[in-house]
């Protein structure tokens, strides 16, 4: 979890922007980027690690290569005062769904899926409507993606890619 008092300095935001480029940059590689000691590239790693500005390492696999060649975005309307962590909780259970949110306007959470085809995205749905709280959903299919990495600015205007 992220600190309150997290400062990021130049050297900071320059070894973050060498992992999100390659996180699999070895710290003596990252060192020489940065003007650093493979041992003090840890030291600040192992540290923005404790603070939660760095949450983890993962690898990004197109979902294509997976199978999952159909997306769409679903919007749930919930019954009553039903709580962002009970629809978080349920639609967690369906590996299809890629990420979701609570959002304003007359939705109460927008959904993410991933599937094979329009056909595993409609047994998604009926899952997800299955839901006692779902009053109803609204969903719309991706028909292209026009932007793949969205990017991400840090609080002194360096841009990372997410």
């Amino acid at each position: 979890m992220l600190q309150n008092s997290v400062d990021l300095d130049r050297l900071d935001r320059d070894i973050i922007g060498a992992l999100v480029e390659d996180a699999r940059s070895t710290y003596a590689e990252i060192g020489q980027r940065v003007g650093l000691s493979a041992s003090a590239v840890k030291r600040r790693v192992d540290r923005l690690r404790e603070t939660g500005a760095i949450t983890g390492f993962t690898a990004r696999v197109a979902p294509t290569a997976l199978g999952w060649t159909t997306e769409a975005y679903v919007e749930l309307f919930c019954a009553g005062k039903t709580s962002p962590s009970e629809i978080g909780v349920a639609v967690a259970r369906l590996p299809e769904v890629v990420s979701a949110c609570t959002i304003t306007g007359e939705a109460d959470a927008l959904l993410h899926i991933r599937a094979t085809d329009v056909r595993h995205v409609e047994q998604v749905i009926e899952r997800i409507a299955s839901e006692p709280f779902v009053v109803r959903t609204k969903s719309s299919i991706v028909l292209s993606r026009l932007i793949e990495t969205p990017l991400v600015t840090s609080r002194n205007g360096s841009t990372f890619v997410a």
